[in-house]
């Protein structure tokens, strides 16, 4: 998943690190926010046009990661070994397709800069990720056991997150720094749309797994390829490419929490955080069923309800909290009130015993959610151990909202076991996770 963080899962708004030379359209562009010694011009200021394709494409994207991980992956595992054994099963297929989303996304970004086809630096990776990843969903949807639903979502995770990967990267590569964070703030309502559109066509197929399945990525593959079709990529020259080694790969995954304390509070800060909200949306399916009572075939419209009420609110208090807290100067308080406001939610929903219940805690959530990841990133790249390497540290940040969707999955049959598969149980350890988030910033000295 991508760290629907975003969406939790970031896109760098911090000055970038120079990149080698490229070509855009046959002219030379400097990608970097930092001035190079050759004085090249930014890259120009980019028009309505071209902000819109690229919005329709990174919701698109999010689409194809968030339409089976809300609804459909857990319905077909679920049509496959039934509600009793459903939960293990799940933890296994969500939580080996997280590690591998958290490994690939890095990985084949690493790839798109060191590209040198003639169609470009990310497109290539845009059209084999969408392809790659859509050849993975339709296996989900046709798998007959649990070993090739697991097949099919890695094949998905891995290829979605080489697409992902590249459409980040067009935003340092087109967007001119003086625009990057009004782009940024239309890129941040991506997620709560695209969860809403894909509970919804989901909820239009209900019955239909196959449709359920591969309609997402049929109108999510449209826009994304439209946008790669029409994008004027950046272009690498072969003797350009940047150095390659397994050691400087393995740097790009750790920062020593020692010489960078602040940073480290930041990054648990959010691990605990996207926690809770991985255990609501990879078991949101089975509390419905167990808890509440929902009727299977009612579970479509019943999700795309909750996602509806939280999305719509998470847009409100996303675009509120992140103005009151450039006015204020502040990010702490925010970060704090955001996350403990998630626990509470957490905590409405482990204790509802009616969908109105639950809608109601999504509601709180919604609010949480929408001031955490409109301040959380602004307060990591406020403390970023060193600017020139802005990039590869805030990759480092974003995995911390990847692990949680591999941990979430490990450890919740535990909890289940422990409890006697008491899913209210499982949501109030979620709410504690997110306080723990909110306690965690308390630490940090760089920023108020």
């Amino acid at each position: 998943m991508p760290d629907v963080s975003r969406p939790l899962d970031g896109i760098p708004l911090a000055r970038q690190r120079r990149s080698p030379p490229a070509e855009l359209d046959g002219e030379p562009v400097r990608t970097s926010a930092v001035p190079d010694q050759g004085g090249a011009a930014e890259p120009p200021r980019v028009g309505w046009g071209f902000i819109s394709l690229y919005t329709l494409a990174y919701i698109s994207t999010s689409l194809l990661f968030l339409a089976p991980l809300l609804v459909t992956l857990a319905l077909k595992v679920n049509s496959l070994v039934g509600t009793a054994q459903a939960p293990k099963s799940l933890s296994l297929v969500a939580g080996v397709g997280a590690l591998l989303s958290m490994v690939g996304n890095p990985f084949f970004g690493k790839l798109s800069d060191r590209t040198s086809s003639r169609l470009g630096m990310r497109r290539p990776w845009m059209v084999v990720g969408l392809l790659g990843g859509s050849l993975g969903v339709l296996i989900v949807a046709l798998a007959p056991n649990i070993p090739v639903v697991l097949l099919g979502w890695c094949l998905a995770q891995l290829f979605f997150n080489a697409l992902l990967a590249a459409l980040v990267a067009v935003l340092p590569d087109h967007v001119p720094p003086a625009q990057r964070g009004s782009v940024s703030g239309v890129l941040g309502v991506c997620v709560p749309v695209a969860s809403v559109t894909g509970t919804y066509l989901v909820k239009l197929f209900t019955g239909n797994q196959l449709a359920m399945f591969l309609l997402p990525c049929a109108i999510g593959g449209f826009f994304i390829l439209l946008f790669a079709a029409t994008l004027h990529d950046r272009r690498l020259a072969r003797a350009d490419k940047p150095p390659w080694s397994l050691r400087e790969l393995a740097s790009t995954f750790y920062i020593n929490p020692r010489t960078s304390p602040d940073f480290a509070w930041a990054f648990a800060s959010r691990f605990l955080f996207v926690l809770a909200y991985a255990f609501l949306a990879t078991y949101q399916t089975y509390y419905l069923l167990d808890k509440i009572g929902t009727a299977e075939d009612d579970i479509p419209r019943q999700v795309f309800l909750g996602t509806l009420v939280q999305s719509t609110v998470v847009i409100a208090a996303s675009l509120l909290g992140g103005r009151l807290s450039d006015r204020s100067g502040r990010r702490k308080i925010f970060v704090l009130a955001a996350s403990s406001g998630y626990g509470v939610a957490m905590f409405v929903i482990a204790l509802a015993s009616s969908f109105n219940g639950f809608l109601l805690g999504m509601a709180i959530g919604g609010l949480g959610f929408g001031v955490y990841v409109a301040v959380d990133l602004a307060l990591a790249a406020d403390v970023l151990p060193d600017e020139a390497s802005a990039a590869k540290d805030l990759g480092v940040f974003n995995i911390a909202g990847a692990l949680p969707f591999s941990v979430a999955p490990a450890i919740a049959p535990a909890i289940l076991g422990v409890s006697g598969g008491s899913y209210g149980v499982l949501y109030a350890v979620a709410g504690v996770s997110a306080v723990l988030g909110a306690a965690a910033v308390l630490p940090v000295r760089g920023v108020r």
